[in-house]
């Protein structure tokens, strides 16, 4: 089982920039869990051949989820699938819908896929995030242990909790 936890964004456009600073207190806060970080910056196809590899990934980014700024969804598998193919749903030279086809033809997409999305409230020249993004980063943390315990990336202590039960916008 090879998991990867792949950060997209942009740092210097404040918001956009949520998915790496999101991988970024994951580095520092669960260095201890099994599972391979990545900074896809803006995204490149040089990217494919870690997706490719991975059994399991979760992406980390920021989308219009037409919700709040701070907002969070959880994407899974055939829904992550649907939610990238729609046009405009990504500012990145490739999309990951690009990178996702690229896999499919060499049939190694992942089995197990999952996006935490995280509604912008500023995308402009900027390092920080704003407050309510910044906020939404404790509570995307604990969605992707619980992704990890449902996928058994990590030990479950909760065998009844479905994956499905966490799909739900916050």
């Amino acid at each position: 089982m090879n998991t990867l936890i792949l950060a997209i964004g942009n740092t210097l456009l404040q918001d956009e920039g949520v998915g790496n600073h999101l991988l970024q207190r994951l580095i520092k806060e669960k260095p201890h869990w099994p599972v391979t970080y990545l900074d896809g910056g803006t995204l490149s196809f040089s990217i494919a051949k870690d997706i490719e590899q991975a059994s399991h990934l979760i992406i980390l980014d920021a989308a219009n989820l037409k919700q709040q700024a701070g907002s969070i969804q959880l994407i899974v598998d055939d829904d992550l699938d649907s939610f990238l193919s729609k046009p405009g749903k990504s500012v990145h030279e490739v999309s990951l819908g690009d990178l996702f086809d690229m896999t499919r033809l060499t049939e190694t997409l992942p089995e197990h896929r999952a996006m935490i999305a995280i509604q912008p409230k500023n995308i402009d020249w900027g390092e920080q995030l704003s407050a309510e993004v910044e906020q939404a980063l404790d509570i995307a943390i604990d969605k992707i242990e619980e992704i990890l315990l449902n996928w058994q990336v990590l030990p479950q202590t909760n065998p009844n909790r479905t994956i499905s039960e966490l799909s739900n916008v916050l």
